[in-house]
């Protein structure tokens, strides 16, 4: 065998190796990415129920609670006036002082609204408490959070800090100024004077109109 065939024998065995190297890499790379398409990260069911309480419950029945919301600061209880005004200076079993409170998710969302007049505590853009007749936007509801002191706060689910407070003298304070820790945005719930915790159930269901296929069946009777 001459020279110049060993170098061509040489080139052909090099250029051999080097796509069959090629060709192992190319196999490789496609098992990696078919063993990392097969294994499914576990479901993050925390990010799952954050996400679902953002959400408005349109499915399920709302349940409502009527109570009162003392406050910490003014010692007295929030009140939802017929002028659209929200205060914190009613006293213990006032018409104006009574709330009905529904629930919005599965979480802890609500909506408060005044059994006296029917308007609904919102928030508008400039952290004022105001009572609207509808409460159907996220500026008409509120996050109950139960601190440790057990008092509960309420942060408005819209302007995410922005928490309903009230001064000593029972005035709206300024959303924008409030936080979680501070006195005049904590509140305790208290059943209205008169109202006696055997004599009501903790929670009642909103009643709707049954249709047809919700009716109750009745029982069969055994001859």
């Amino acid at each position: 065998m001459t020279g110049t065939d060993e170098g061509i024998g040489r080139e052909f065995t090099m250029r051999l190796g080097t796509s069959t190297l090629g060709c192992l890499l190319l196999h490789f790379a496609a098992l990696c990415s078919c063993a990392q398409g097969g294994v499914q990260s576990p479901p993050n069911f925390k990010q799952h129920v954050n996400e679902q309480s953002r959400l408005s419950d349109r499915t399920s029945r709302r349940l409502t609670r009527t109570y009162q919301l003392y406050s910490r600061t003014s010692g007295k209880h929030v009140q939802v006036l017929s002028n659209r005004r929200v205060h914190a200076s009613g006293e213990d079993g006032d018409v104006h002082a009574k709330l009905i409170v529904e629930t919005d998710s599965f979480g802890s969302r609500v909506r408060i609204k005044g059994a006296k007049t029917g308007f609904y505590i919102c928030m508008n853009k400039r952290g004022k408490l105001i009572g609207r007749r509808k409460g159907r936007g996220r500026d008409c509801i509120f996050t109950e959070i139960v601190l440790e002191n057990n008092y509960t706060a309420l942060q408005n689910a819209k302007y995410k800090d922005w928490y309903m407070a009230f001064t000593r003298k029972g005035r709206p304070r300024k959303a924008a100024r409030t936080q979680q820790h501070q006195r005049e945005a904590h509140f305790m719930k208290r059943l209205p004077r008169g109202h006696l915790l055997a004599d009501r159930r903790p929670f009642d269901i909103v009643p709707y109109a049954l249709g047809r296929r919700t009716k109750p069946s009745r029982p069969a009777t055994v001859n």
